[in-house]
């Protein structure tokens, strides 16, 4: 008797190793290759500061003023950015509701963008959900238009390559499914700022640009040669990420202390119009519980 619940013990005891083991190789499956052209190693130190700041259970609200290009023309609108973090599952790729061990923090960026063209409006939204403690790529980004002629929707889930999804209204561009090598984001690069700046790809890489750009200007999508240069300022930092290719340069400004705040961004497009967005007005607050009327007032705070 004492023999068999010996070995019962052992049994269930090996049995939970290799859970625990399995879930740990699993939860790190999404990318476990260096970033290209990075030095630092895959793990990310987290600061104190870092976790004071983004662990209060809190988002990150800034509004912008924004003068928006299209159709070669500029148009006036507002852009807001939402950085938060919270747990996310590395095998289906969405956020978690419940604590589970196989739950990674990430820091998830909501940028919204509303202008008019003409008499109809633009309505533009990219996530991008990048992992807090490895210093791997984004592991999902999505992004979608909708305007009076109609929508897209593309969704980019990093596994062992690069998995993008389109569906569109546009004869050529409806419904294809992209498999791609891993490269740089240009869409992750926002979150990276946010968390470390130092790991930001300088000199020539290559790097996908944002889906926003590929869907206004109904190129192929496909990852690009480009430059990127980081300049440290006393208070504001710039980095500017260049695309000679496609006559294309994107410029964000950034406070140089943590927590690094985005304070503007430039877009120069290809018919020399310059897309600009500049801070108006910044919060912290948990918004996801703040939809009653009641709280219509705070919309004022961010001059929205």
């Amino acid at each position: 008797m004492k023999t068999i619940r010996l070995v019962s013990i052992l049994s269930i005891t090996f049995s939970f190793l290799m859970a625990c083991n399995s879930s740990e190789k699993d939860s790190l499956a999404f990318d476990l290759e260096p970033d290209q052209g990075t030095k630092s190693s895959h793990y990310r130190n987290i600061s104190d500061d870092f976790k004071d700041y983004w662990y209060q259970g809190v988002a990150e609200i800034t509004s912008y003023k924004l003068t928006q290009e299209r159709y070669g023309e500029l148009r006036n609108g507002t852009s807001v950015t939402v950085f938060v973090t919270e747990d996310f599952l590395p095998k289906v790729q969405v956020k978690a509701n419940q604590y589970s061990e196989e739950n990674i923090p990430v820091l998830k960026l909501n940028i919204t963008k509303k202008y008019l063209t003409g008499i109809y409006p633009y309505s533009v939204m990219t996530s991008t959900f990048s992992p807090v403690n490895s210093t791997g790529h984004a592991l999902k980004i999505t992004h979608s238009v909708q305007e009076w002629c109609g929508q897209v929707y593309l969704q980019l889930n990093n596994k062992k390559s690069f998995e993008i999804e389109v569906h569109s209204y546009f004869e050529g561009e409806a419904d294809q499914e992209i498999i791609m090598p891993k490269s740089w984001l240009e869409s992750e690069l926002w979150n990276r700022i946010r968390m470390n700046p130092e790991e930001l790809p300088t000199g020539e890489i290559t790097i996908l640009p944002s889906f926003e750009y590929f869907r206004m200007s109904h190129r192929k999508i496909a990852a690009h040669k480009a430059s990127g240069n980081l300049v440290k300022g006393d208070s504001i930092s710039t980095y500017t990420l260049t695309y000679q290719g496609l006559k294309r340069e994107l410029k964000i400004y950034f406070s140089s202390d943590f927590p690094y705040t985005i304070e503007r961004w430039e877009e120069t497009h290809a018919n020399g119009l310059i897309t600009t967005a500049v801070k108006m007005k910044r919060l912290k607050t948990a918004y996801w519980g703040q939809n009653s009327n009641k709280y219509l007032r705070l919309r004022d705070s961010l001059s929205l």
